[in-house]
């Protein structure tokens, strides 16, 4: 019997693996597809904010497995811009009200979800229910329920979902991981971590609002969540945390700081800070036998460190979002697991949720 097996269901079969089912990943896989594992993924952006501007579109220009493919967009006057800078079809550009439209074509094998962290579960959602990979920025959604919804709609529909948490795939933050499984350095003792800027946002702007998902702790603070907890190669078990503004005419509804304490396993302590009106960027990391730290830690472009025996880290060159971007979209081709699957942006949404709940009561320490 002739075999038809199409680019999109090869790909979705792999995605089968990842999800799970690996029996079913194998059937009816031809030997003719296997020359087409080399094919790059295509990608839509869904928001093209500066984010997407100024970073993914850009990487997409250098990755080796994915290639910008579509664009979903609200704002009709972009579209021109982006057609003639990245050649982009009509038939390849949709609007947040035909989105799940993206179903019927196959150019397009993940959507990327580039928006205000509160709408980022009913597009993620949109997109798995339409059989698309869903790649998610960080932070996954603005509530555990939410993360739980767009994981339960990526494994009923059998596609790849990670977040992006370029951190996890940088060389230096690697590293830092390594130094914690070797034991290179002992045991650890204490994480120290922040990211925040010294800055502030116009009226309008998501980060001022609540509904979308704002403040200093969704926007910035899961780096150091994120960070004290592949530093550590641990999950907390209890926090506690503050939150505050200092701009309350501009800060009114969100937070425009925040700082929480992680306790860990063998009495170790990750102590974290976060803001919109203070800079900050460090990752050090307390052993039994020496130290190690990142300064700047999450920085797009000159992540750098160095140990308490000399060792240095340099910054790598290369371009963080698209190596993101090829690894997700090499696992992909691969039937691989993601390096950052959905579970781990449900874990810090956990986290945030624990210090927004322990700020509300004065500081008292939350169970996970």
């Amino acid at each position: 019997m002739k075999n038809n097996l199409s680019r999109k269901d090869f790909l979705r079969k792999s995605a089968l693996a990842l999800a799970g089912f690996p029996a079913l990943a194998s059937l009816e896989f031809p030997n003719i597809i296997i020359p087409k594992r080399k094919d790059k993924i295509g990608v839509a952006l869904v928001g093209l904010g500066s984010y997407s501007n100024t970073r993914l579109a850009p990487g997409l220009q250098l990755t080796e497995h994915c290639e910008l493919r579509g664009i979903v967009t609200g704002t009709p006057s972009k579209i021109p811009v982006w057609q003639e800078r990245y050649q982009i079809p009509d038939a390849n550009i949709y609007n947040y009200e035909n989105m799940h439209q993206i179903a019927n074509n196959d150019e397009i094998d993940v959507v990327y979800i580039v928006l205000p962290t509160g709408l980022h579960a009913r597009y993620a959602i949109i997109g798995a229910d339409a059989g698309k990979n869903v790649w998610c920025e960080k932070p996954m959604a603005k509530t555990v329920e939410d993360c739980q919804k767009v994981i339960n709609a990526a494994n009923k529909n059998k596609i790849q979902l990670t977040i992006g948490y370029r951190l996890q795939h940088e060389p230096n933050n690697q590293k830092v991981m390594g130094f914690t499984r070797n034991k290179t350095y002992g045991e650890i003792q204490e994480v120290k971590t922040g990211a925040g800027y010294n800055g502030g946002h116009r009226e309008g702007n998501w980060r001022r609002s609540a509904e979308l998902g704002g403040g200093a702790l969704y926007d910035m603070g899961v780096y150091p969540i994120n960070a004290a907890r592949y530093a550590t190669q641990m999950e907390p078990f209890r926090v506690r945390g503050r939150q505050w503004s200092e701009r309350n005419e501009m800060y009114n509804e969100v937070d425009e700081f925040s700082e929480f304490e992680m306790e860990f396993a063998n009495d170790t302590i990750a102590k974290g800070e976060t803001a919109f009106g203070k800079s900050s960027n460090y990752l050090n990391v307390t052993a039994t036998k020496g130290w190690y730290r990142l300064r700047p830690f999450q920085t797009y472009s000159s992540v750098r460190g160095e140990a308490s025996n000399g060792i240095k880290l340099p910054a790598n060159p290369n371009h963080q979002q698209a190596r993101q971007m090829d690894n997700d979209a090499l696992a992909l081709k691969e039937g691989k697991a993601p390096v950052v699957p959905g579970e781990e942006g449900l874990k810090d949404i956990r986290i945030v949720q624990a210090i927004m709940e322990s700020s509300r009561e004065d500081g008292a320490w939350i169970e996970l």
